[in-house]
């Protein structure tokens, strides 16, 4: 997950706010937020979420797999998005998983999904 190069920069410039200012309503340090303005670091998807809500913008947008500020799935296809089951094979044959541009191997799709569990277990 990228985020792209300077558009968390650009929103909060366009707003006239400082990094001081964005980083305290979103709970980060100022040192945080320059490097996600600057793609020295990535932020969590929690971090991205609170980005898009704070600036009224989708996700997407962020990520820049989009131009459009506003654009949103379909809400039925936003509902089927939020449910599917990674451990799926049908899936995992459909969709691939992707890290550093390499596709997972069905092993390595599964190790991660474990992963996920482990660490949701553990909170």
């Amino acid at each position: 997950m990228s985020v792209q190069r300077n558009r968390l920069a650009e929103l909060r410039v366009e707003l006239g706010l400082t990094q001081e200012e964005v980083a305290k309503k979103l709970e980060l340090s100022r040192a945080a937020l320059s490097h996600y303005e600057t793609n020295r670091r990535e932020p969590d998807f929690q971090t991205i979420r609170k980005c898009a809500d704070y600036y009224g913008v989708t996700i997407d947008y962020i990520l820049g797999r989009t131009n459009d500020r506003d654009q949103t799935l379909d809400e039925a296809v936003g509902e089927w998005v939020d449910a599917l089951e990674l451990s799926d094979e049908a899936l995992l044959d459909k969709f691939s998983l992707t890290v550093d541009g390499r596709k997972l191997s069905p092993e390595e799709a599964r190790r991660f999904i474990a992963f996920i569990r482990a660490e949701r277990s553990m909170r």
